[in-house]
C-alpha cells in the first residue's frame, strides 16, 4: 500500500502542501476525469487490490445505505454511487485531504449521493446493506482490528461486507480472527465469515449478517 513522501497515507493531516493533480481511470466501465492529490493512499491510479475489489465483488445494495472504509481518493465510493444510484454510500476515511477529494470528485461526477467524512462523523445508528473496503492493513494489527470491529457490527441483517486482502499480509490469518471474534462479540447477529474469491495475490472476504 502506498505513502506519498514521508507521509502515511492514514495520517490525518498530511504534512506535504496539496498540490492537486488531474487523474483518468476507469470506473462502472466509463473512463471518469477526477482530481487526485500526493499524502493518501495509491493517489496515482487505482491500486491492484480495489481493481480486483471492484470487478469480482458481487453488485451491491440498490438503495439503502453502503460503505466504503478508507476511501483514499474515492475509487470505492464512486463506484458504489454510480453502480446504485438510489443508495446513499457513505465514505469514511481518517486522511482530511481522502475526504476533500472523495468529496470534490463525487461533485464531478454528479454524484449527489456521497457523504465523505471522518469515521466519528458518521452516526452510529446507521445500519449499511453493503460495506466495500480495501482496508488499511500496514496501519498494524490492533488498529485495523479495530477498525473491523467498529464498522462490521454496524452490517444490516442480511447485509454483505466484502473485504480485499492481499495473501501474504495474513488474509488467511485475518479471515480466522473475524471468524472467532465476531461469533464470539455478537452472538446475536448471527455472523459468517467467509471467502468469496481468490486469486495468485488477494482474497476477498465476506462477512454477512444473518440475525438482528
Amino acid at each position: 500500500m502506498g505513502t506519498q513522501g514521508a507521509d502515511h497515507y492514514f495520517t490525518s493531516q498530511p504534512s506535504a502542501p496539496m498540490k492537486r493533480r488531474p487523474l483518468t481511470v476507469v470506473l462502472a466501465g466509463e473512463k471518469r476525469q477526477l482530481q487526485t492529490a500526493g499524502g493518501i493512499f495509491s493517489p496515482d491510479g487505482v491500486d491492484k487490490g480495489t481493481t480486483i475489489l471492484l470487478a469480482e465483488a458481487p453488485p451491491p445494495a440498490v438503495d439503502g445505505n453502503l460503505l466504503d472504509v478508507g476511501c483514499g481518493w474515492g475509487p470505492v465510493a464512486l463506484t458504489l454511487a454510480l453502480r446504485s444510484p438510489a443508495a446513499t454510500v457513505y465514505a469514511v476515511d481518517v486522511n482530511e485531504r481522502s475526504i476533500g477529494l472523495t468529496s470534490e470528485n463525487a461533485k464531478a461526477l454528479g454524484l449527489a449521493n456521497v457523504r465523505a467524512s471522518t469515521p466519528d462523523a458518521v452516526d452510529p445508528e446507521l445500519r449499511f446493506e453493503t460495506i466495500w473496503s480495501n482496508p488499511p492493513i500496514r496501519v498494524g494489527k490492533e488498529e485495523l482490528h479495530s477498525i473491523l470491529l467498529m464498522w462490521l457490527p454496524r452490517l444490516a441483517v442480511g447485509g454483505n461486507a466484502y473485504l480485499v486482502v492481499q495473501k501474504n499480509l495474513g488474509a488467511d490469518s485475518l479471515q480466522r480472527w473475524l471468524a472467532l471474534e465476531l461469533a464470539q462479540r455478537f452472538p446475536e447477529a448471527g455472523f459468517k465469515v467467509s471467502r468469496d474469491s481468490t486469486n495468485k495475490a488477494f482474497r476477498i472476504l465476506r462477512v454477512t449478517r444473518v440475525l438482528s
